[in-house]
């Protein structure tokens, strides 16, 4: 999960190497942490965060076929 979520951010942002993203694993629950460059935020979240729902989507299907929980947290 943690690569895919890397992945689209990489391809989303103008400093792709600025991306951070952390897991944090619990029992049943994965906690995916996102950090980018500050001027990157904005595309990343999107017009009315419709680009952040969109990677949660996606994030959330992928954990669902792996019989797993994900949430996506996109940190400033």
């Amino acid at each position: 999960m943690k690569e895919l979520i890397k992945y689209i951010s990489q391809a989303l942002v103008d400093y792709p190497d600025k991306v951070e993203v952390t897991e944090i694993v619990g029992e049943q629950t994965s906690v995916i942490e996102l950090r980018v460059a500050k001027e990157d935020l904005g595309k990343v979240i999107g017009k009315q965060g419709r680009t952040a729902k969109a990677i949660r989507m996606i994030l959330s299907a992928a954990s669902a076929k792996a019989h797993k929980r994900a949430v996506l947290e996109i940190i400033e």
